[in-house]
Formats: C-alpha cells, structure tokens, sequence
C-alpha cells in the first residue's frame, strides 16, 4: 500500500509528500470521522483544477487515477493507494482517472 499526503505549500501550490504511517504516531492512532462516501468514477473523467473540499482520505479500490501539480508534474495512483487530502487552499491539483476501467473510490471525511 502507498500512502501520499496532497498538501499546500509556502508557494499557494499544492505539493505530493510520500508518507510512511510507521514514522506517524498520528497517522496510526484512531481518527475521528464524519462519514464516508463511496464514488465510481468512469475512465476519462477529468476534475480541473480543484482544492480538497476537507481534510479527507481517499483510498482508490479500482482502477487508477493521475493527480496534477502546479509544477507541472503527473503522479499516477493504482488500487491500493491512500491520498491524505489537505490541499484546502492555493491553486489545487487536477484529477484524471486513466485506463480503461472505473476509478472506485471510498472517501473518508475526518472531522475537524
């Protein structure tokens, strides 16, 4: 399993960091949640530039999706990942879900 934290920088872009849950105490304790929401999304669809609507995770169960940056790079995520979403300000990043299947997604909305 990847995990990757999506969050703001100093710069007002937003910025990928690899995170590794054993060198989080944070990250491996229980979180507190409003919920979660199931998403299908089909192969194709491309979300323009956006910002993380809440600190959320988004675990991809199904399929693969590209997240872009600001610095013009393209980071690509398959079944399995987890995307600590924090990039509430600042330009955002664009999504594009890739291949030829659906993107199945559970999101996870932490509370504030």
């Amino acid at each position: 399993m990847g995990m990757t934290r999506l969050y703001t920088g100093a710069d007002g872009h937003s910025h990928l960091e690899e995170v590794d849950p054993a060198s989080r105490p944070d990250l491996t304790s229980l979180h507190a949640t409003k919920g979660v929401v199931f998403r299908a999304t089909p192969p194709g669809h491309f979300h323009d530039w956006h910002n993380a609507p809440r600190r959320q995770y988004v675990i991809t169960l199904e399929g693969e999706v590209e997240i872009g940056l600001g610095d013009g790079t393209v980071h690509r995520f398959g079944a399995g990942h987890v995307t600590l979403a924090e990039d509430l300000t600042g330009k955002g990043h664009t999504t594009r879900v890739v291949g030829n299947k659906r993107r199945l997604t559970a999101t996870i909305h932490l509370a504030d």
